[in-house]
């Protein structure tokens, strides 16, 4: 159902699957809550290569929860799909694959519209990462080229899933996930909120909620990062938008 005041809605996931539980278990209640009033969602499965598997999936998962779930697989009648979409859910995956495809359905702006009207917005892992501005904060491999890396822009944060704290035991010496965020604001100005795995936030109503069982950090350029608990509300970031 739309929101009358176009108010945007976004669920932002960092990961779809748990460590002891299945596919999208973790999130289920509040999957729920978010899809309230709604019966049928538009799922977009480019971000892995067997997208026809990932849709059923998928589907079968949100039939289990009393949903309805639609896949785009063809860039046949797509944009119009989007049109017509309840709610939206971007699935994880390859983020570089999965943006390429977004473009080469010609669907940005078709979900961006969307969204922008007050359809509601479920992303996990890369799907959250394509609702900020650009996918420069994924740690997945290029492994396709797509035309830009401006993303949805449906938040003006990015997004960093599967966050991992630096491991004092660890013998590794390569960069810490918090060190290339760092990196990235030498470059950027854009927030970056990493989400740490079971961490999900919730944007409704003009107001930014984290969500989950775990926390996340908050990198702003110029700033040193901040530890942020579940129940933490960001809506300072939704300032350059604003709103």
């Amino acid at each position: 159902m739309r929101n009358k005041n176009h108010s945007k809605r976004l669920l932002l996931i960092s990961n779809s699957t748990q460590y002891g539980s299945g596919y999208l278990d973790h999130y289920e209640g509040e999957i729920r809550d978010f899809l309230r009033d709604t019966s049928r969602v538009l799922f977009f499965p480019f971000a892995l290569y067997d997208r026809v598997a990932y849709a059923n999936k998928a589907r079968a998962r949100f039939a289990a929860m009393g949903y309805e779930l639609d896949s785009i697989l063809e860039p046949t009648g797509s944009e119009k799909a989007v049109a017509r979409s309840q709610a939206l859910f971007v699935g994880g995956g390859n983020t570089f694959r999965l943006l390429k495809a977004f473009y080469a359905f010609e669907l940005v702006h078709a979900v961006r519209r969307q969204v922008e009207e007050g359809v509601p917005y479920i992303g996990s892992s890369a799907g959250s990462i394509l609702a900020g501005p650009t996918i420069k904060t994924t740690k997945d491999m290029p492994i396709v080229d797509p035309p830009s890396f401006d993303a949805l822009n449906l938040v003006p944060f990015q997004i960093s899933p599967h966050y991992l704290d630096p491991d004092p035991a660890s013998t590794h010496m390569g960069e810490t996930q918090g060190e290339r965020i760092l990196q990235f604001l030498e470059e950027n100005d854009a927030p970056v909120v990493g989400l740490r795995e079971g961490a999900v936030l919730r944007v409704e109503d003009r107001s930014i909620c984290l969500k989950g069982c775990a926390g996340a950090r908050l990198f702003r350029r110029s700033h040193a990062p901040i530890e942020l608990k579940p129940g933490a509300t960001l809506n300072d970031l939704l300032q350059a938008e604003g709103r």
